[in-house]
């Protein structure tokens, strides 16, 4: 699939296999059993890669996978869009535990470490994927996994070095150090924190739509072109040096939220991938106000869906798009630092 030109490449620094246990009535503290097991090759670039050929967009997805488990991409039917680089090592598990009209409980394994000749072949790879497609945009999604040779987590300035003389967009999804490290940074043109990643990131509290704005600006700031911030009920705000836009949909029933951040890239990237707009659009040249819309429509559509990858975008539920948003508008979940 490498060979096949695409809008977008994926690269997920550390897979996971994602097993997922449904159960009723769970007893905290005793012995349960699940009604239904689900197995998937996981981990956020994969995802997004993966959603996007929901939308009939080829995305190849690069990935160091441990050569333990070597029947994993077939049997998890990965074959067709993944690009693998095997090395040695098993791969992680991440467990999630989904209650029937409950809450869903996460628990992921520590990001396997890699060899620095591996992360170089990595970086190589994906260089490669990105001429054979002609891709235009690049997802870094996903846990940074340590260097087993220094002890420190992986360097993606090399990365950036081949999408700045490539010409490719690079949206950036992380958490914690790496987040504040990388935004600080301004390589990334996305970067899609939820807000208590962003509260965390520029070290404030955020109670209204107005706080968002102001800590995505920061982020904008340091360099980073879109800020992307989920805000669970709230939708998403979307803020560029020039724009806020607020999107969200009406509410939905919520059985499983894992993987939603996956899908709401997945779904802005099917749009400003299809829609061209004006070089200077948004202060950023791509149409962030259709992005976000898809965007929180796929978030939508995953979280009423079991499996931790979206399934589905039939059936899409409405967006509404404010162009000028309420900036007092208070958090229906506020996010601290």
């Amino acid at each position: 699939m490498a060979d096949q030109k695409s809008p977008v490449v994926t690269l997920t620094p550390s897979p996971t296999l994602d097993r997922t246990y449904f159960v009723k009535n769970l007893v905290e503290g005793g012995v349960n059993r699940a009604y239904e097991v689900g197995e998937e090759l996981a981990g956020k670039g994969i995802n997004v890669a993966r959603g996007l050929q929901l939308a009939k967009i080829p995305a190849p997805g690069v990935v160091p996978i441990g050569n333990a488990d070597p029947a994993v991409l077939k049997r998890t039917g990965s074959s067709s869009f993944l690009v693998p680089l095997w090395v040695d090592g098993t791969l992680r598990v991440s467990t999630t535990v989904v209650e029937y009209d409950g809450p869903t409980t996460k628990i992921n394994e520590h990001p396997r470490p890699l060899h620095q000749k591996d992360w170089d072949a990595v970086i190589s790879l994906t260089e490669k994927t990105l001429v054979d497609t002609s891709a235009k945009w690049l997802v870094v999604a996903g846990a940074h996994p340590e260097i087993i040779e220094t002890d420190k987590v992986i360097d993606l300035e090399p990365l950036f070095e081949v999408t700045g003389r490539l010409g490719v967009k690079v949206i950036l999804d992380t958490s914690g150090d790496p987040l504040r490290y990388w935004a600080q940074k301004g390589n990334a043109t996305v970067m899609k924190p939820n807000a208590h990643e962003l509260a965390e990131c520029v070290g404030k509290d955020m109670k209204t739509l107005g706080d968002v704005i102001d800590a995505a600006r920061t982020l904008n700031d340091w360099g980073v072109d879109l800020i992307m911030a989920s805000m669970g009920v709230d939708g998403i705000v979307a803020v560029t040096k020039t724009h806020a836009i607020h999107a969200f949909t009406p509410p939905v029933k919520v059985i499983n939220t894992v993987g939603a951040g996956d899908s709401t890239i997945a779904g802005f990237l099917s749009a400003v991938t299809a829609n061209e707009t004006e070089p200077g659009a948004y202060g950023v040249g791509f149409d962030v106000a259709g992005g976000i819309s898809a965007a929180v429509q796929w978030g939508a559509a995953k979280v009423q869906q079991p499996t931790s990858g979206l399934k589905s975008i039939e059936n899409l539920v409405e967006a509404t798009v404010d162009l000028d948003p309420d900036r007092n508008r208070p958090l229906g979940e506020p996010a601290q630092a």
